[in-house]
């Protein structure tokens, strides 16, 4: 069995949620689930869903290495204001599950993932409510494509940078 990331699409009203094939290469939706009063209780509600899925057979809970949590952003890189609530529940969720949790730049993952369920699902109301796993996929998707792409450059004796052949 391999291991999966897990990727996260922190809202302050749900929480979408995505799994990554045991490779590491590819992102699905899992599933959405509504969020908690704080970030912090957030997180401890997404370990209690993963240890729920894990306890009910679903081995894809029980083989999660990584968690990786969108980061809401303005499209100029600046933050907004569900930055420092998404970096505290991603700290709260490293400590509740005892991983690493990377934050990966979300900016547009819910306008692609509205774009990609509209080209399959017509009926809106089925699309609203699986738009925040379909987000999560997407952050978790290009998380995985940055990870699995080779240094551009490497340092040369002289401290110089060559590209890479």
């Amino acid at each position: 069995m391999g291991v999966r990331v897990l990727g996260v699409d922190f809202g302050l009203r749900r929480i979408g949620l995505a799994l990554s094939d045991e490779s590491g290469l590819l992102a699905s939706a899992w599933q959405t689930v509504p969020a908690a009063d704080s970030p912090k209780a957030s997180a401890q509600a997404i370990a209690q869903v993963l240890a729920r899925a894990r306890d009910g057979g679903d081995e894809r809970a029980g083989s999660i290495a990584a968690i990786v949590v969108g980061l809401p952003r303005r499209l100029n890189g600046a933050d907004n204001d569900l930055s420092q609530p998404a970096r505290d529940f991603a700290a709260a969720l490293a400590t509740a599950m005892g991983l690493k949790v990377s934050l990966q730049d979300e900016r547009l993952s819910s306008h692609e993932a509205e774009s990609q369920l509209a080209v399959r699902q017509k009926d809106w109301r089925k699309r609203k409510a699986q738009l925040d796993a379909a987000a999560a996929a997407v952050i978790l998707q290009d998380y995985l494509d940055g990870a699995a792409r080779p240094a551009i450059t490497t340092d040369t004796d002289d401290g110089s940078e060559a590209p890479n052949t």
